[in-house]
């Protein structure tokens, strides 16, 4: 149930980066609102797949510069993982589009830091405390 939620939560959140940054959009469904739906799932499972097999190994290797930069690098980190994402995608029927690194890219991850910072708030805190 909670490997479900954790998709739900980066379906949002990549939603929400590809209304707010223009150089990030979904392509490849058709106008089917059910259809559209399941774009997002499925782009929001690759990037948690992403997120859960790749990111870490990143992260550690990426340590020094990350406390050079004071984490600053950390979103880095994540836009990278963005570009990954929209790169495996691209060779399955749903492909998430990121036009280009510095602006869309970094944007976006700050985007879907921030959308999934709050989800998990809101969503994630109060199951967990019962």
């Amino acid at each position: 149930m909670r490997i479900l939620l954790a998709i739900v939560l980066n379906a949002l959140a990549l939603g929400a980066a590809a209304l707010l940054v223009p150089g990030i959009r979904m392509e490849g469904w058709s106008d089917d609102p059910g259809a559209v739906l399941l774009a997002y799932l499925f782009v929001g499972a690759v990037f948690g797949i992403v997120n859960v097999t790749i990111k870490p190994i990143v992260n550690i290797l990426s340590l020094p510069i990350t406390c050079l930069t004071l984490g600053l690098f950390a979103v880095v980190i994540n836009a990278l993982m963005l570009l990954l994402t929209g790169w495996l995608t691209s060779w399955t029927p749903v492909t998430l589009i990121v036009e280009n690194f510095f602006f869309d890219a970094i944007l976006g991850a700050v985007v879907v830091s921030i959308v999934s910072a709050v989800l998990n708030r809101f969503l994630i805190s109060p199951v967990t405390r019962d």
